[in-house]
């Protein structure tokens, strides 16, 4: 199966005016240089290596001053800016809404001052390299697009905080998006369900159970060493009743059974693609850490275990099986492929944060405090989200070794290099600036008398595991 791409979804010249216009309401505070901040993200030719240096482009008619005073000092209405994010056009995969969720860490390993850092995985090369290093934590929710496409389209993104339960971070942030998207008719009665597609580093399950009252199918993968449980067979009437069932070992072939549906799909890069699904199946639940609020036994959460294997993965040896579990259920043929299709979009967001972390320099500004980082987190939003509306607008001004584009489907590099073209067709929503001076600042001779605290990165809160430490802490609360 060779995956076409597809037209972008983009609108024209009105959607990208239309946001421009809803994005500049958004701006309740230094409003015209937050705005002219985000267009000299557009305008600057060639990645973002200097926060200051972005002052000398010429849709910026601040001085650098007051670059860093809208990043300490201005305002913005993060909930209207949600709704417009929600509001604009969403790529579906086979008529269905794909989110993707994920973690990425602005890294500030020497930023012993700034408060809120926590503790971020970053993947190392070579086997056991993996490091944690402090830096702020941030959750995006990305719409995802059919076709081989780096594109995504941003709707929310939260700081994890050190006193945050991430599971319940993520739960909260994909049932706001979710209820968003409903109240902007993006998904309506009778639609499939908006599917969530996740890596292994979520609790799938868990976050299934959490979100479980939301027309929402929950999309994940599996350690492949994990053991799930089917459903248990007739009660004998002595004793408790049992709530597992046979064991399934994912190591342990003879424990598989016969799959309920199984589908081979040809690809172009992999070879002979097999999906093959178990459903029924659900983990077992025995302690109480991640449980710990939920009151009466553990549920049982159900759902279908998903094997993908290919003939052959480009560049690497011998492929190894994929593992998915999904909270859907009654799968057939065209529904199994719908999944896994769904889930290997999934890495689209990792080319996301790199075009935002290399190109647009979301973590190059070297502020102090995290609420500078949300202000300019939501700006890198902004300008990528009105690269997104300029795809079918901008022409392709290809370098001379690069491979000319079809006709609406330029990469974010190559739109964000037409941009300037476009910019000067838009309609100019900002104000003149007015003449000032810079203040004194401290004499040069006076030594700084009120030096920042050291900020300890890491988590504050600690979470309860036993139900004792539950007790004690409320019974302290209350007294």
């Amino acid at each position: 199966m060779s995956i076409l791409p597809e037209p972008a979804t983009g609108s024209g010249a009105g959607a990208l005016a239309r946001f421009r216009a809803g994005f500049h309401q958004c701006l309740q505070a230094r409003s015209d240089a937050l705005f002219e901040l985000a267009d000299a993200l557009l305008c600057t030719s060639g990645p973002v290596v200097s926060l200051p240096g972005l002052s000398l482009a010429g849709v910026f008619s601040r001085g650098h001053g007051a670059l860093y005073d809208a990043l300490t000092a201005g305002r913005i209405d993060t909930d209207q800016l949600r709704d417009t994010l929600a509001a604009q056009p969403i790529g579906r995969i086979r008529d269905r809404i794909v989110l993707a969720v994920d973690a990425t860490g602005w890294l500030r390993p020497d930023a012993n001052c700034s408060p809120g850092r926590l503790y971020c995985h970053v993947t190392g090369h070579g086997r056991g390299q993996d490091q944690m290093v402090p830096g702020w934590s941030y959750s995006f929710v990305a719409a995802l697009e059919p076709g081989a496409t780096s594109w995504t389209q941003i709707l929310d993104a939260t700081r994890i905080g050190q006193d945050d339960d991430p599971a319940e971070t993520t739960a909260i942030q994909l049932r706001t998006v979710v209820t968003r998207l409903i109240s902007a008719g993006q998904h309506r009665n009778g639609d499939p369900p908006i599917a969530v597609v996740t890596d292994s580093g979520y609790d799938v399950p868990r976050l299934a159970w959490q979100l479980r009252d939301l027309p929402v199918v929950i999309i994940g993968r599996l350690r492949s060493d994990r053991v799930l449980y089917g459903r248990p067979g007739p009660w004998s009437g002595r004793g408790r009743p049992p709530k597992h069932g046979r064991a399934f070992r994912m190591t342990d072939p003879d424990t598989w059974g016969v799959p309920a549906t199984a589908t081979s799909t040809e690809t172009a890069r992999y070879g002979r693609l097999e999906a093959k699904a178990w459903e029924h199946l659900h983990s077992r639940l025995t302690h109480r850490a991640a449980w710990i609020s939920h009151e009466g036994d553990l549920p049982v959460i159900e759902g279908t275990l998903i094997r993908l294997a290919t003939e052959r993965l480009p560049h690497t040896g011998e492929p190894k099986p994929l593992w998915l579990w999904t909270s859907q259920h009654d799968l057939d043929t065209d529904l199994l492929d719908t999944i896994w299709s769904a889930w290997l979009r999934r890495f689209d967001i990792e080319h996301t944060f790199r075009f935002l972390k290399q190109t647009l320099g979301w973590t190059v500004p070297q502020v102090r405090d995290p609420a500078s980082a949300d202000r300019w987190t939501w700006l890198i939003i902004a300008a990528f989200t009105q690269l997104g509306l300029a795809r079918a607008l901008a022409a392709d001004l290809r370098l001379p070794w690069e491979t000319p584009a079809a006709p609406g489907r330029l990469t974010p590099t190559r739109v964000r290099r037409a941009f300037p073209n476009l910019h000067q067709a838009l309609p100019r929503l900002t104000r003149a600036p007015k003449p000032s001076r810079p203040g004194p600042g401290r004499p040069a001779w006076q030594r700084n008398r009120r030096k920042a605290p050291i900020r300890d990165p890491g988590k504050k809160a600690k979470r309860d595991k036993t139900m004792k430490e539950r007790e004690q802490r409320l019974t302290s609360t209350k007294g």
